[in-house]
């Protein structure tokens, strides 16, 4: 059933809540109306997203400090790069993580467990059933939601705004089906001392690293995109095999996030602490942009001499070292 058609979810009192949410398109606005208590775990699935785009970036000159993470969806790249197809990509799949399991919660008053079909190769004595990730509600409201944004816009067929919508709105979709694809079956076993006689199972969402994991392979060999005379993405690149929905497409190329550049979101990678003894790309010299790096001391307070008391706790002291620290110019 499509989420948009239920009207026992509107919420009266719900504008004043939804006009004041920064960052929010007129569809998206409308769909705060009608599920205000959506609103929670949309947030708390695009924050999700955001961190673990700062995560898998952490060592890179781009290290997703351009979100800005102070509105639901606010956009401050400009530009239709590889990091913003992964900015989409994450946040996207963050709603579907998150709605997904706020219906198996019991905290959304429009969906509950999942209701996933039997998987064919499942043994015929193991039940299926449990109370699982509703990952279909979870999927369809994100596509709803996450892009009524994209939808909304109308630009000349052809122009480079139009191909920005299309490039966001595969970049979404691809986002989603990283979190449909690493959902997976659990089960849990019954019977007398740990027989497991029985077991029930039930569809269960992939621990979100791992669908971070997934989507930075994704950026790592996205596909550049262009527009053809008929108003279509098409490959750059006739030599590499064409993308699928799963992949990230992009249609600017990159730039070096060396300096700050509004145009562009970087905030450049002046103070950034940085390996010296690294080749990598968070060793000083690529990440210092070949503008050299300061040294000095820092000491580090961390948990050490730990042990275990019965029961159940443990106990640790805290240590403190003097290390060198390197930090770009």
């Amino acid at each position: 059933m499509n989420p948009l058609l239920i009207p026992e979810a509107y919420i009266i009192g719900a504008q004043p809540l939804c006009s004041q949410l920064a960052g929010l398109s007129k569809g998206q606005k409308k769909l705060c109306q009608l599920y205000q208590d959506h609103m929670q775990y949309i947030g708390e699935g695009a924050k999700t997203g955001i961190r673990e785009c700062q995560f898998q970036f952490r060592h890179r000159r781009w290290n997703c400090s351009t979100v800005d993470n102070s509105s639901v969806f606010g956009r401050v790249m400009q530009i239709g790069s590889r990091e913003t197809a992964f900015t989409y990509a994450i946040s996207a799949a963050g709603v579907v993580n998150a709605v997904s399991r706020a219906c198996r919660e019991g905290e959304l008053s429009s969906c509950g467990c999942s209701r996933a079909a039997r998987p064919k190769d499942l043994p015929r004595d193991w039940l299926w059933g449990g109370c699982g990730d509703n990952l279909n509600y979870g999927y369809r409201f994100s596509k709803e939601f996450v892009d009524a944004r994209e939808r909304e816009k109308t630009y000349a067929k052809g122009s480079i705004e139009s191909a920005r919508i299309l490039m966001n709105i595969h970049n979404n979709e691809a986002g989603r089906r990283a979190v449909s694809d690493l959902a997976h079956v659990s089960c849990k076993c019954h019977g007398v001392s740990g027989s497991c006689s029985l077991k029930t199972c039930w569809l269960q969402l992939a621990d979100f690293r791992k669908v971070g994991d997934l989507l930075k392979e994704k950026y790592d060999s996205a596909a550049a995109m262009k527009l053809n005379s008929r108003g279509k993405l098409v490959q750059m690149n006739n030599k590499f095999n064409p993308p699928t929905g799963q992949d990230l497409l992009y249609i600017d190329p990159s730039p070096d996030y060396c300096m700050v550049n509004k145009t562009t979101g970087s905030l450049g990678t002046q103070g950034r602490l940085c390996n010296k003894t690294s080749e990598g790309m968070d060793g000083c010299a690529l990440m210092c942009c070949g503008r050299g790096y300061d040294q000095f001391k820092a000491t580090l307070v961390e948990r050490c001499h730990c042990k275990f008391h019965w029961c159940c706790y443990v106990k640790c002291k805290r240590c403190s070292r003097v290390v060198d620290q390197f930090v770009c110019k």
